[in-house]
């Protein structure tokens, strides 16, 4: 007989933060994919301010996965112009994608804002005590002309340009929204956490391109692709493109990972700027990295991807950023597609009640008629 009070336990309030989790939040994504005990999750720390804008991740990623180059209907078969950036975004082709931004000094000072912002504890409105040394501001003067130390100084000391370099890459999320959508069960959880399509499951069918919140991932295009041009009267060597017409991102180098060794990106990163390893390990790394920065002043420092409760149950490849998320090309707020669900199914049966409710008053109307 099933006992009716641990039922109550198991299914009653105490137990939505647990239901909650499954869809969005904090969990073990290797668990809830049935692989058992004695498998640890991987992940990406990539540390941006140290990224020196090589590329060499993004050769090695290509070499390695025979990911092919950027096709010519692609951003319109130009050069993108954009700084020294022409992959422009991730996709398909681009597993890895080097970003360079340039900054005007008023940038870096509202970045150390914002990021100081961050650090703060939240306020609660409550009255505080004021202290013996502590001054009004100064009020401008009748005439309107403010006080000298309301005026808005240049920044001093500050470089007249500063570069923004970061090496971008699948977050193979804890809640990942693409898995979630995936029809034929091409994508799949691995025994690392990281998720990864099986090309010869895909059907093409994009629904994964448009559930990723980071536009991560995309639909490769059919066509040839030119191994090695035409030369002293040779025909040029041509291949059709591998996986063409299917979904494909980033797999973390999954079959560099079952041999036990590390991804290709990580492996040629020359400053270290990415890091592999046990995502807890990552996790804590990045927040050492943090504090040292911090310490030494650099309050526009910030992490991306750490927090289990962002929207997506914390990411894979964690991030140390410079700037705000936008600047990089990244959501602020990313959240999966399960994240709604309590509030959709809510919502359904509240309107599904109140039609139950509008048909019955009907009947019981008509019936008091007669």
């Amino acid at each position: 007989m099933i006992n009716v009070l641990e039922a109550i336990r198991q299914w009653g309030p105490g137990s939505r933060t647990w239901w909650q989790n499954q869809l969005s939040g904090a969990t073990d994504p290797i668990t809830d994919a049935g692989w058992g005990e004695g498998h640890v999750r991987k992940g990406f720390f990539t540390d941006t301010s140290i990224c020196i804008g090589c590329k060499a991740c993004e050769v090695a990623c290509k070499e390695w996965n025979r990911v092919p180059a950027r096709t010519a209907s692609e951003h319109g078969g130009q050069m993108l112009g954009s700084s020294y950036d022409n992959t422009g975004h991730l996709g398909a082709d681009t597993w890895r994608h080097v970003a360079f931004i340039e900054q005007a000094p008023d940038q870096l000072v509202r970045a150390r804002e914002s990021g100081a912002a961050l650090s703060k504890p939240v306020s609660l409105g409550m009255p505080t005590r004021r202290r013996a040394d502590e001054q009004d501001a100064p009020s401008p003067p009748a005439g309107g002309v403010p006080h000298a130390s309301m005026l808005a100084t240049e920044p001093v000391g500050l470089p007249a340009v500063r570069w923004l370099m970061s090496s971008d890459v699948c977050k193979h999320c804890t809640h990942a929204g693409c898995l979630d959508v995936c029809p034929t069960g091409a994508l799949f959880r691995t025994e690392f956490g990281t998720v990864v399509v099986q090309a010869d499951v895909c059907n093409g069918c994009g629904y994964c391109v448009a559930s990723c919140p980071f536009g991560v991932i995309g639909r490769r295009e059919d066509g040839i692709v030119e191994l090695a041009p035409a030369h002293d009267g040779k025909e040029a060597v041509t291949a059709k493109v591998l996986n063409g017409g299917v979904a494909q991102k980033c797999t973390l180098c999954y079959d560099r990972l079952v041999d036990g060794m590390t991804p290709a990106c990580a492996q040629t990163c020359p400053t270290t700027s990415i890091k592999f390893g046990d995502h807890s390990d990552m996790v804590a790394k990045a927040r050492e990295r943090l504090a040292e920065l911090h310490a030494q002043g650099h309050t526009e420092a910030r992490l991306y991807g750490a927090n289990p409760d962002d929207g997506v149950g914390g990411t894979g490849s964690v991030f140390l950023l410079m700037d705000d998320p936008e600047v990089y090309g990244l959501p602020p707020d990313p959240v999966v597609t399960t994240h709604d669900l309590p509030k959709m199914f809510t919502m359904a049966g509240i309107a599904g009640t109140a039609m139950l409710g509008v048909v019955l008053s009907m009947f019981v109307g008509h019936g008091r008629m007669q």
